[in-house]
């Protein structure tokens, strides 16, 4: 078995809050990003987005939903084409529920179901121009897409609006387009015309909310509530999350 990159271990951090500084996102701006000087600054903005993580995971326990948080890579490599733009913590489904989904599956399709992007994950990220946070499904994790789709398509938008509409300042999204959803009051005819083109091993479906951050805009970001806050708009995402991804508890993955 080949050893792992001791960069792609996530580094120690407990759970905590800790405020964002200037510095974490200005690590990431063009002019920098690519600069390995600035791999110490990234990892502490990585152990920042880890303990935050922590903590949302340990609240969505008490929720009901058990989530294992990772981060990304803070130093340049040939993953992230030798470039830092974008740092994120994301939690995605426990091990447990990997084993039970990979049940389901079968080894064929599940082999690679281990990587966190194959499963919808909740996701904070900072970039040098902004802070996000979201619900995201990659083209990859095609079967938490698909569970979506089949609910939807069996019971109709209503269930799937309802969740959304919760989420008044997100937006919902497909891929790279341009086109957006605006979350609050999303309709029939706007999900259907969504899930017209939505393709879920092509597409990526995000729910996402982003709060600017370029240089001169960060000044309300670097504040001691902003990291509380951040973990109450990803708590936001629990609901959606559990109705969304496939578990036992909502699988529509294949038809009974």
């Amino acid at each position: 078995m080949a050893a792992i990159d001791p960069l792609e271990r996530d580094p120690a951090a407990k759970a905590e809050l800790i405020p964002f500084e200037d510095a974490d996102f200005h690590a990431l701006s063009p002019g920098l990003c690519r600069d390995p000087q600035f791999n110490d600054r990234r990892l502490a903005a990585r152990r920042k987005l880890l303990s935050l993580g922590k903590v949302f995971a340990e609240r969505a326990k008490l929720a009901g939903v058990e989530l294992d948080v990772r981060t990304s890579l803070h130093a340049p490599s040939t993953f992230n084409h030798n470039q830092v733009k974008r740092l994120w913590c994301y939690a995605s489904r426990a091990k447990v529920e990997k084993k039970r989904l990979k049940s389901v599956l079968g080894a064929d399709l599940a082999k690679d179901l281990d990587a966190a992007y194959r499963n919808a994950y909740v996701c904070c990220a900072i970039e040098h121009d902004a802070l996000e946070v979201s619900l995201r499904i990659h083209a990859d994790a095609w079967f938490d897409g698909q569970n979506l789709a089949a609910r939807v398509k069996r019971e109709g938008t209503a269930g799937w609006a309802s969740k959304l509409n919760e989420l008044a300042g997100f937006r919902l999204r497909l891929h790279d387009w341009k086109g957006e959803w605006p979350c609050g009051k999303l309709g029939r005819d706007e999900l259907e015309g969504f899930l017209k083109f939505y393709k879920p091993a092509e597409h990526l479906l995000a729910v996402e909310r982003r709060w600017p951050a370029a240089q001169g805009q960060r000044a309300a970001l670097l504040g001691a509530e902003t990291p509380a806050l951040v973990v109450l708009e990803m708590l936001k995402l629990v609901p959606l999350y559990r109705y969304t991804a496939w578990s036992a508890e909502s699988d529509h993955l294949f038809p009974k």
